[in-house]
Protein backbone atom coordinates (compact mmCIF):
# COMPACT_ATOMS: atom_id res chain seq x y z
CA UNK A 1 0.00 0.00 0.00
CA UNK A 2 3.26 2.49 0.27
CA UNK A 3 4.33 4.33 -2.55
CA UNK A 4 7.83 5.51 -3.49
CA UNK A 5 8.41 7.85 -1.08
CA UNK A 6 5.62 6.13 1.48
CA UNK A 7 7.37 4.44 4.35
CA UNK A 8 5.98 1.45 6.04
CA UNK A 9 6.32 1.34 9.97
CA UNK A 10 6.45 -0.95 12.32
CA UNK A 11 6.26 -1.72 15.93
CA UNK A 12 10.63 -2.67 15.75
CA UNK A 13 11.52 0.28 13.65
CA UNK A 14 9.26 2.99 15.20
CA UNK A 15 11.45 4.22 17.45
CA UNK A 16 14.71 4.21 15.41
CA UNK A 17 12.41 5.75 12.07
CA UNK A 18 10.25 7.63 14.26
CA UNK A 19 11.30 9.01 17.15
CA UNK A 20 14.95 9.47 16.35
CA UNK A 21 14.19 11.10 13.16
CA UNK A 22 16.11 14.40 12.53
CA UNK A 23 13.37 15.70 10.29
CA UNK A 24 9.53 15.70 11.16
CA UNK A 25 7.76 12.57 10.58
CA UNK A 26 4.16 12.41 9.63
CA UNK A 27 2.89 8.55 10.54
CA UNK A 28 -0.45 7.54 8.84
CA UNK A 29 -2.30 4.78 11.58
CA UNK A 30 -4.66 2.52 9.67
CA UNK A 31 -5.37 -0.46 8.68
CA UNK A 32 -6.72 -2.47 5.37
CA UNK A 33 -10.27 -3.09 6.46
CA UNK A 34 -10.77 1.00 6.86
CA UNK A 35 -12.49 2.46 4.41
CA UNK A 36 -11.66 5.89 5.72
CA UNK A 37 -8.08 4.98 5.43
CA UNK A 38 -8.10 3.81 2.19
CA UNK A 39 -9.99 7.08 1.09
CA UNK A 40 -6.29 8.73 2.82
CA UNK A 41 -3.77 6.37 0.91
CA UNK A 42 -3.80 8.79 -2.21
CA UNK A 43 -3.52 11.81 0.12
CA UNK A 44 -0.33 10.64 1.99
CA UNK A 45 1.02 9.20 -1.01
CA UNK A 46 0.67 12.80 -2.70
CA UNK A 47 2.08 14.49 0.45
CA UNK A 48 4.67 12.16 0.44
CA UNK A 49 6.39 12.67 -2.86
CA UNK A 50 5.78 16.42 -2.46
CA UNK A 51 7.63 17.00 0.54
CA UNK A 52 10.09 14.46 0.35
CA UNK A 53 13.62 15.61 1.61
CA UNK A 54 11.84 17.67 3.83
CA UNK A 55 9.96 15.40 5.64
CA UNK A 56 9.40 11.69 6.48
CA UNK A 57 5.92 10.02 5.29
CA UNK A 58 5.14 6.74 6.38
CA UNK A 59 2.09 4.03 7.56
CA UNK A 60 2.06 1.86 10.39
CA UNK A 61 -0.58 -0.83 9.77
CA UNK A 62 -2.31 -0.75 13.60
CA UNK A 63 -3.93 -4.51 13.49
CA UNK A 64 0.19 -5.87 13.15
CA UNK A 65 1.29 -3.44 15.16
CA UNK A 66 -0.76 -2.94 18.27
CA UNK A 67 1.84 -1.83 20.60
CA UNK A 68 2.90 1.18 19.10
CA UNK A 69 -1.13 1.71 18.29
CA UNK A 70 -1.20 1.46 22.47
CA UNK A 71 1.39 3.81 23.01
CA UNK A 72 0.06 6.70 21.30
CA UNK A 73 -3.28 5.90 22.51
CA UNK A 74 -4.77 5.54 18.91
CA UNK A 75 -8.70 4.95 19.39
CA UNK A 76 -9.36 5.99 16.03
CA UNK A 77 -8.48 5.50 12.26
CA UNK A 78 -7.09 6.77 10.34
CA UNK A 79 -5.14 8.97 13.36
CA UNK A 80 -1.94 11.21 11.48
CA UNK A 81 0.86 11.85 13.92
CA UNK A 82 3.30 14.48 13.25
CA UNK A 83 6.60 14.34 15.17
CA UNK A 84 9.45 16.43 15.36
CA UNK A 85 12.28 15.95 17.71
CA UNK A 86 10.71 12.65 19.14
CA UNK A 87 7.47 13.79 20.32
CA UNK A 88 4.00 14.72 18.55
CA UNK A 89 3.29 17.74 17.59
CA UNK A 90 0.53 17.42 15.29
CA UNK A 91 -2.79 15.27 15.37
CA UNK A 92 -5.44 14.66 13.54
CA UNK A 93 -8.10 12.01 13.33
CA UNK A 94 -10.41 10.71 10.74
CA UNK A 95 -10.04 11.33 7.20
CA UNK A 96 -8.83 14.98 5.89
CA UNK A 97 -8.24 16.32 3.10
CA UNK A 98 -4.64 16.86 1.53
CA UNK A 99 -5.13 20.92 2.51
CA UNK A 100 -5.47 19.92 5.81
CA UNK A 101 -1.84 17.87 5.78
CA UNK A 102 -0.29 20.27 3.68
CA UNK A 103 -0.87 22.93 6.69
CA UNK A 104 0.06 20.74 9.41
CA UNK A 105 2.65 19.98 8.10
CA UNK A 106 4.08 23.81 6.61
CA UNK A 107 3.82 24.61 10.60
CA UNK A 108 6.94 22.38 11.54
CA UNK A 109 9.16 22.31 8.33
Amino acid sequence: MAGNNTLTFNDSTFDSEVINSDVPVLVDFWAEWCGPCRMMAPTIETVANEYAGKVKVGKIDVDANGQTAMRYNIRGIPTLLLFKDGRVVEQKVGAVGKSEVQKMLDAHV
